[in-house]
């Protein structure tokens, strides 16, 4: 048993789709969450940037004595994996998990992926999946209007959100499955299904990333804690707040706290 937290962090509320997953897994983990509100968005970043951004957000988060993290960002898990897998802490990051769950899926027509603009420009989800599912042919979109989209509050059902989702996924109708590679996608996801159709399978990297570490924390048992969460934030603590608990659908048993923004 090990009471020490589990970290995870994201460029802002996308990856409270894999906190949401753990603790519907381990409801028992303590979690510390640090959204990077203040520099979102990620996707619009060059590599260099990232990859700095990503170094300062795993210090962060392992400065909390955190044992296991989910990196909770498709875009820094394109375009830094090589620096997040070097932390002496175990760190599961999206990208290779939710290629690890398209694999699993039978099947051999198009399989398609969408993500922000600077993991679709990396390749790295591409070429994963062409090596994960030969033969298959991948479609790979980038959705920069989502994550504004997501973060200024708009859901599901919003028209913006809608005609967005219509705008991006068309080429994407008629695939076997299509990967949310951003942890943010998940949050509008009935939008994505509802358009794409019964016929096209949603695979959440987000979700495959809690399982993965849920699975190594069981299988090392590492599992243990209270169900006390900690929610960091490097923008404004209160919004975070509100947004956090209108999509957990559950008041949070403490308020985000603010973190100074690092610089770039």
């Amino acid at each position: 048993m090990d009471n020490r937290a589990v970290g995870i962090f994201d460029s802002g509320l996308g990856g409270l789709t894999a906190m949401k997953a753990l603790q519907e897994l381990l409801p028992e983990e303590n979690i510390v969450y640090f959204g990077d509100t203040g520099r979102l968005p990620y996707g619009a970043k060059s590599r260099e940037q990232l990859r700095r951004m990503a170094v300062q957000d795993m210090d962060l988060i392992a400065s909390y004595d955190v044992k296991a993290i989910i990196v909770a960002c498709g875009t820094l898990s394109s375009n830094a994996a090589d620096l997040l897998e070097g932390y002496a802490i175990p760190s599961f990051g999206v990208l290779r998990a939710g290629v690890a769950g398209m694999q699993k899926l039978p099947g051999t027509g198009p399989l398609g992926v969408i993500a922000t603009a600077a993991s679709i420009r990396s390749g790295a989800f591409e070429h994963a999946l062409r090596a994960a599912c030969p033969g298959r042919e991948i479609l790979a979109v980038a959705c920069p209007d989502f994550v504004p989209l997501i973060e200024s509050g708009h859901g599901a059902e919003d028209p913006a959100v809608r005609e967005a989702v219509e705008r991006y996924c068309e080429p994407l109708r008629g695939a076997d499955a299509v990967l949310l590679g951003c942890t943010h996608y998940g949050i509008i996801g009935p939008a994505i299904a509802d358009y794409l159709g019964e016929e096209t399978r949603l695979v959440s990297a987000s979700v495959c990333g809690a399982v993965q570490l849920a699975q190594y924390l069981i299988v090392n048992g590492l599992t243990g804690g209270s169900g006390e969460e900690r929610l960091l934030v490097s923008g404004d603590a209160a919004a975070f707040t509100r947004a956090a608990s209108t999509f957990l659908g559950r008041p949070l048993a403490r308020e985000a706290e603010q973190v100074p923004v690092m610089a770039f």
